[in-house]
């Protein structure tokens, strides 16, 4: 069996469908390879969407448990109901995975299920269960996203040694969890077990979790989390596991974690595993990522590669911008996209997000900058909706009052940094934000307020 299309997308994750759809829309003939018997890829299925589920029923769940009375609710006993919790998550993910399945159906995308690899530049072999199915295109998108990085001392078993693929599907709540890297996959399901009751220990070779936030943005985070449960240790170097015990280095300081699972969470790899790449002669670089040019175009003109297997944050919205601009691209449009301003989130209680500079990295680069913040202690919405921890920062360039970045601390941080996000894309002020009208009471009056004390002009603080 032989099939000649426009245009080849290997794998169905959010860049990968995405691209596809995009492609059918500008006219060109799309075929969709996937290795699962589901559309929408690692975030989809075992990613982004089953842990913001349990993200979701635990937050409610401390909720009901920890502050309803307060809010003049009284539930009486308030218990998790694991299996209950674990089959919501499913039933998202299965309604998100069949939901893309009819997009591509209804565009008319054959999907081949099988793993592909590269037979020259223009063909293809998909490995399916009864068959092998050669395909031949134009043009190809590499799609294929990462997996996560395992520790060489500390390989996954799926059973205490696991990874976030693993983590989320716990079908008891572990008594001890020890999470290996404190980054947002980590602390998001660190976070999740916590509420759930169990005892989690966050390890982090860096001296601070999230690093690539400021200081001041990670010190007053690393307390909301303590305060709820969790215990941090940074600048620890994990060693080994044995016996039910994770061993670190500080220094000459000897560290030990009773567990009774370890979530390793130290990274993703970019995910080529199978693609026979040699055979289209496809180059890899120094960190086994697809290279690729300025419009996401390998070696071979005719082969592309986007997401989480070229350079670059792995981020979901970044595969799918990556997707939509290869699209444009291949049928002559002008795609955009501004890698520079790609929003980060974390998706705990409260979230952090953040877009472009953050105040450390521009000053350590030299840039003179304005800083203004707001607390949403000082907001109305917030104080009426128990939502005070955190704050917004505005950075902003002191000759030119051009927003250079920004982070917030809070609650629905990730809704409300892409208003920031739109304000810096047309290379909008400060002035420009302040200025913007926004309603009242809303937690996003923190972003106005936050604007306006980079001119030091905030109206509700000193």
């Amino acid at each position: 069996m032989s099939s000649e299309f426009d245009l080849i997308v290997i794998g169905a994750g959010p860049g990968g469908y995405v691209c596809a759809f995009r492609a059918q829309q500008l006219g060109l003939k799309v075929a969709l390879i996937e290795k699962r018997a589901t559309l929408g890829g690692t975030c989809l299925n075992i990613g982004c969407i089953p842990s913001k589920a349990l993200l979701h029923s635990s937050e409610q769940y401390a909720w009901a448990k920890n502050h309803a009375a307060e809010s003049g609710i009284k539930l009486g006993s308030v218990e998790a109901d694991l299996p209950t919790i674990l089959k919501k998550k499913d039933a998202v993910v299965t309604k998100l995975v069949g939901g893309v399945a009819l997009l591509a159906k209804g565009r008319k995308i054959p999907t081949y299920t099988g793993t592909a690899s590269f037979v020259s530049p223009t063909e293809i072999e998909v490995k399916g269960e009864k068959e092998t199915t050669k395909l031949t295109a134009k043009n190809f998108v590499i799609a294929t996203g990462s997996a996560p990085v395992e520790l060489p001392f500390m390989k996954f078993d799926g059973e205490t040694i696991v990874s976030s693929d693993h983590a989320i599907a716990f079908t008891s709540v572990p008594k001890k969890l020890v999470v290996v890297g404190g980054g947002a996959i980590g602390l998001e399901l660190g976070s999740v077990w916590s509420r759930l009751g169990s005892d989690v220990t966050v390890v982090e070779f860096l001296p601070k979790i999230i690093a690539t936030y400021d200081d001041d943005i990670v010190r007053n985070f690393s307390r909301l989390l303590q305060k709820q449960g969790m215990k941090i240790e940074v600048g620890a170097k994990v060693t080994g596991f044995a016996n039910g015990v994770l061993t670190a280095e500080r220094g000459t300081e000897k560290l030990s974690f009773p567990a009774d699972k370890v979530l390793v969470s130290v990274g993703r790899r970019p995910f080529t595993d199978g693609l026979a790449l040699d055979k289209a002669g496809v180059q890899l670089d120094d960190k086994k990522r697809v290279k690729v040019d300025a419009h996401l175009r390998t070696n071979v003109p005719s082969i592309y590669a986007i997401g989480d297997v070229v350079a670059g944050p792995m981020l979901a919205h970044k595969a799918e911008e990556d997707g939509v601009a290869v699209a444009e691209w291949i049928v002559g449009k002008a795609g955009h996209i501004n890698w520079d301003l790609m929003p980060a989130i974390v998706y705990t209680d409260p979230e952090v997000a953040s877009v472009g500079l953050g105040e450390d990295a521009a000053k350590a680069a030299g840039r003179a900058i304005n800083v203004g913040k707001f607390n949403f202690a000082a907001n109305g919405r917030a104080i009426a909706a128990e939502a005070t921890d955190g704050y917004v920062k505005i950075i902003a360039d002191a000759k030119t009052d051009k927003i250079i970045g920004a982070q917030i601390l809070g609650k629905g941080a990730g809704e409300m940094i892409s208003e920031i996000v739109t304000h810096m894309e047309y290379g909008g002020s400060a002035e420009d934000l302040a200025r913007t009208i926004h309603a009242h009471p809303t937690m996003s009056e923190a972003i106005k307020e936050a604007a306006m004390a980079v001119s030091q002009s905030a109206i509700h603080a000193l």
